[in-house]
């Protein structure tokens, strides 16, 4: 896999199939979950999986990310990309990304080297959104995913403003 095999994966269209929980989120161990499969439109991409999940305790700190279901036994499922918000930490890297938004995305050299999930060494800090509802809209265009206004209505409603 190739970076560029990375970028068409991210940004290929694809369509959420299914959410659970069907609405709202589920609470477990002081952070709010919700996962979403997804399937790529034209047949390209294949089959994905959406994990979304906030803390109860600190609300600006979230984590939304995309994950590639290889067909691989051996190697399963990829994160692509995490979306996340800020950790509430700023001694932890000198660029203070953990105290503010920022995206990761897996490189093929990562994958090369068997990682799984983006490192943390390869980030974008960004201030495209500040918030969870601001990051999923970000993360859905960027993701190409047709109908999650279907999926998370209540999005919809910042954009009308």
């Amino acid at each position: 896999m190739t970076d560029e095999d990375i970028r068409r994966l991210i940004a290929c269209p694809k369509r959420i199939t299914r959410r659970q929980p069907a609405r709202g989120y589920r609470t477990d161990n002081r952070h709010q979950r919700c996962s979403l499969d997804l399937q790529s439109v034209n047949g390209v991409g294949g089959i994905f999986t959406v994990f979304i999940r906030q803390s109860t305790m600190f609300m600006e700190n979230f984590s939304v990310g995309l994950c590639y279901q290889t067909g691989n036994a051996v190697q399963g499922s990829i994160t692509l990309a995490r979306y996340n918000g800020p950790h509430g930490e700023t001694s932890r890297a000198p660029d203070g990304h953990y105290a503010r938004p920022h995206i990761h995305r897996i490189t093929a050299q990562e994958i090369a080297h068997g990682a799984l999930q983006p490192q943390e060494k390869d980030r974008e800090i960004t201030n495209r959104y500040a918030t969870l509802e601001q990051a999923l809209l970000i993360f859905f265009g960027d993701a190409g995913i047709a109908n999650y206004a279907d999926y998370f209505p209540e999005i919809q409603q910042g954009q009308l403003f």
